[in-house]
């Protein structure tokens, strides 16, 4: 019997890794068995989450100081730490009820010293990172790092009547004059911190920062992941990766983010090494079974017959070229692209052209240079109906949600000390969402998939129905795996860090629409589909459609990527 079952593990391994599963480790819990600890079920956090195929130094081309595991400020070196000895859990509250767990960085280089304390949500693997500080200024008399004059009590978990390992005493640093605390102290008991725990940053190599995610809370308690305020490539805040503990209003925090005041493209790949992270890192689309809108390359929307009108001379457009789009930076209204005039063909361009499409590419710093952000960009020649979902029914809603030129994207965030994909950012309409690598499906290795919505071409992690809406009404969002394509084809728009090293394309300077002004009146769509609603739904419906966002009650043509915030700034 051990023999078989030997034989069916090892199976099952050769099975994961065929297919891709991300291999996930046991976590050792470092505290012993006492009084206050819990019996509980296992919990995603009690595995470690690990890329399908490990990355080293050895798997980017030479040059550069990208992935060279420890970034120079300006006078403060960091290191990305990501192992860790757990400190406390509780159990209770927060993502899907499972509460939080927190951890300190372990394996810290010499000479470096810890800033903070990590956490995240027990509903995942543990998959994070913090930075570690070392002084290599020559300014002796003010070190870029000192130790904290004592310690502020935020808050503890003595006296709560919740599922958890043991008490908890989270301490802020008392920052010395001139300097700041850049992350949280935990303790299990009340006795204060020593001062050689952590260090405080001198207060010109920090910046602004803000809360981002809730990771848990109570009523009158707050935990968040904090992160620059200020976010942009050329913003030169740097996340830290720790949290604040803290009651009242969550902004601002009590404690800063560092700053990078040395060159912000410094750590950035170069142009091999760009062309090897799409080769390992390039997203997998997964179109919808029933998809009849498919993407295609801008050469083949302009070469099948798009046509280039001019406010004012309606009535004789020109064949859109490359060559003959306008380069004026302002969106004044007065050119717009089209599908051709002919019915046939324009119904024909409609449909996009799957085997001709490529991926655009912008690749730009972020968090002060300590990422780089890979955004991925698909043209899709029509973006088709939207659809509702009012109860049991669903609902095509007329020409509500049709548009001529539509641009999507995902966009990967990779860490510039070792080359990790850290994050994944999913563009849905006028928002989106991030996930880290722990929450997403692979293929092919290290590639993410992602899912490009029925018609409307939002990209989502995970397949099925994704409802805009609530009550089971809304938009719906439907996805699936029909075609796919490996994104991995791709053309660089631009890394404006390398300078004159890319070309951008004519058409990424073309700041008109890329669609007519779609003429129609909503209020006639819902009529026509009302008639067949039972009256009770009618308002519903009215409802869903009123709260539609802008990117999918499109009148207006949509712009191109540069026209975007995201493309000088951060995702929303």
């Amino acid at each position: 019997m051990g023999v078989i079952v030997g034989i069916l593990c090892a199976l099952f391994l050769l099975a994961t890794q065929a297919i891709g599963v991300p291999e996930l480790a046991p976590l050792k819990n470092h505290h012993s068995e006492g009084n206050f600890v819990q019996k509980r079920e296992a919990l995603a956090i009690d595995t470690i989450f690990k890329l399908p195929v490990p990355i080293t130094n050895s798997s980017w081309p030479q040059g550069g100081n990208f992935a060279s595991e420890i970034i120079d400020l300006g006078g403060l070196q960091v290191y990305e730490a990501s192992t860790f000895m757990n400190v406390w859990g509780v159990y209770q509250g927060g993502a899907d009820d499972q509460g939080f767990s927190v951890f300190e960085p372990t394996g810290i280089p010499r000479g470096f010293s810890m800033l903070g304390s990590y956490c995240q949500p027990n509903n995942k693997p543990l998959f994070g990172w913090i930075l570690v500080a070392k002084d290599v200024s020559a300014n002796t008399s003010s070190p870029t790092l000192k130790q904290p004059l004592d310690y502020t009590l935020v808050w503890n978990s003595a006296s709560l009547k919740i599922n958890q390992d043991m008490p908890i005493y989270i301490w802020l640093p008392t920052a010395p004059d001139g300097y700041k605390a850049v992350g949280h102290v935990v303790t299990n008991t009340s006795d204060k911190p020593s001062l050689d725990k952590v260090r405080c940053v001198r207060s010109d190599f920090t910046d602004q920062s803000e809360t981002n995610d809730l990771i848990w809370g109570l009523d009158d308690f707050h935990v968040y992941d904090v992160r620059p305020s200020n976010r942009g490539i050329q913003a030169a805040g740097v996340r830290v990766g720790t949290f604040v503990a803290q009651t009242g209003s969550p902004n601002p925090p009590s404690i800063a983010c560092l700053k990078n005041i040395n060159a912000i493209p410094k750590y950035m790949p170069n142009l091999e090494q760009i062309k090897a992270i799409l080769k390992v890192y390039s997203p997998t689309m997964c179109l919808h079974p029933d998809e009849e809108y498919f993407p295609s390359s801008v050469d083949w929307f302009f070469s099948n017959g798009a046509l280039l009108y001019k406010k004012g001379e309606e009535s004789s457009p020109v064949q859109a070229t490359e060559d003959n789009l306008p380069q004026d930076p302002n969106n004044d209204g007065a050119y717009w692209l089209d599908l051709p005039a002919d019915p046939t063909e324009k119904e024909r361009v409609k449909k996009g052209d799957l085997k001709s499409t490529i991926s655009y590419v912008h690749v730009k710093p972020m968090l002060g240079g300590t990422f780089t952000d890979v955004a991925v960009w698909v043209f899709y020649p029509f973006n088709g109906p939207a659809r509702a979902k009012v109860e049991f029914i669903t609902l095509k809603l007329g020409k509500i949600g049709e548009h001529v030129g539509d641009w999507e994207h995902v966009t990967l965030r990779l860490s510039n000390f070792n080359g990790e994909l850290k994050h994944v950012f999913f563009s849905q309409h006028s928002k989106g969402i991030w996930l880290d690598s722990s929450q997403l499906e692979f293929q092919s290795g290290n590639k993410p998939l992602y899912y490009s919505s029925l018609n409307g071409h939002a990209s989502y992690p995970h397949g099925g129905l994704h409802l805009v809406g609530k009550n089971d009404m809304g938009i719906r969002n439907d996805t699936g795996k029909g075609d796919s394509l490996d994104m991995g084809a791709f053309q660089l728009l631009a890394a404006e860090y390398l300078g004159s090293a890319v070309v951008e394309p004519r058409w990424l300077n073309y700041f008109k629409e890329w669609g007519p002004k779609v003429n129609y009146i909503i209020a006639d769509e819902l009529k026509l589909l009302e008639k067949i609603l039972p009256g009770s739904l009618k308002k519903v419906l009215e409802n869903i459609v009123n709260k539609l966002p802008s990117e999918v009650l499109r009148q207006e043509g949509p712009t191109g990527p540069k026209e975007k915030d995201n493309w000088n700034g951060d995702e929303r």
